[in-house]
């Protein structure tokens, strides 16, 4: 059997292979830099604050996007493509998506850090609220563009298809917690204070996202876009607005509040939906 027969016949365990291969190839230069375990005496450049732009979004791109590309290009041909580029511009769906998901993270981020302290959330400044959009549209680009073309577009159709929504989604979560994990033993994961619960709290939080991500993916018409902002706007509250809002509280905390956020929106959609998640069979089967 040739390569090309193979990635045809498996194509999710040829692209959950290669995402995982060619992030963590990447990204090793950065985790034994010293920006992570310090074996290799150099530094990545920051930009706007952070190493992770240099250290952490090469990684990002050529893993989950990149392995999409090639094993529908493989595995489907063009009609696959066209399928996987048109989620990724499926963004005119109704606006009340657009203005619900930007609400709505922030509101359910901060009331689940609220439940952590016994302080009420300050007011950022406005400083703070005018770099709010600029800095989602960057996370749009960055973290979204690089990641959700392969977990939710390329990935939880053909997942649903086989497993069902909550059951493709219990086999994605996991799988894209873990793509994660060599970051952990870097600047991005705040290495070196981190306990071994910190990745275990990070997939379980991966895995009640993915419920409300797969939800939102559904309902709105497999929208590529709106996942993507709902992915990013918990990036950019924490990384904007939240420690400004709950000064008191450690960064740690940002971990706490999005599992207990995430769980309990998690639960509500799996009680109403009764597991189906908004999902709809699709007309023609994918492979």
């Amino acid at each position: 059997m040739t390569i090309t027969e193979n990635i045809r016949r498996r194509p999710l365990i040829w692209f959950f292979a290669l995402a995982n291969l060619l992030s963590w190839a990447a990204w090793t230069p950065y985790v034994l830099s010293e920006n992570g375990l310090g074996l290799l005496h150099f530094r990545f450049p920051e930009l706007l604050g952070t190493s992770q732009f240099a250290g952490v979004l090469p990684g990002a791109y050529l893993g989950p996007i990149f392995s999409a590309y090639v094993v529908t290009r493989v595995a489907d041909g063009r009609p696959g493509l066209r399928r996987w580029v048109g989620r990724l511009a499926n963004w005119r769906v109704n606006w009340r998506w657009y203005v619900g998901v930007v609400v709505a993270v922030p509101a359910v981020l901060t009331v689940a850090s609220v439940a952590l302290t016994d302080r009420g959330p300050m007011l950022p400044a406005m400083a703070t609220l005018i770099a709010y959009v600029p800095g989602l549209v960057l996370q749009m680009i960055t973290t979204g563009l690089a990641e959700e073309p392969g977990w939710r577009d390329f990935a939880l159709p053909r997942l649903q298809e086989r497993f069902g929504p909550l059951g493709g989604t219990l086999v994605l979560g996991p799988l894209w917690g873990v793509w994660h994990l060599p970051l952990f033993f870097s600047d991005w994961g705040n290495w070196p204070h981190w306990t071994w619960l910190t990745p275990v709290e990070f997939v379980a939080t991966c895995v009640t996202f993915s419920i409300i991500m797969t939800w939102v993916f559904n309902r709105s018409g497999e929208s590529l876009p709106i996942a993507m902002l709902l992915h990013t706007s918990v990036n950019n509250f924490f990384s904007i607005a939240w420690s400004e809002m709950f000064p008191t509280l450690p960064i740690q905390a940002t971990s706490h509040a999005f599992l207990l956020g995430s769980a309990t929106i998690c639960v509500v959609l799996l009680a109403v939906t009764r597991g189906r998640l908004g999902y709809r069979a699709p007309v023609v089967a994918l492979r």
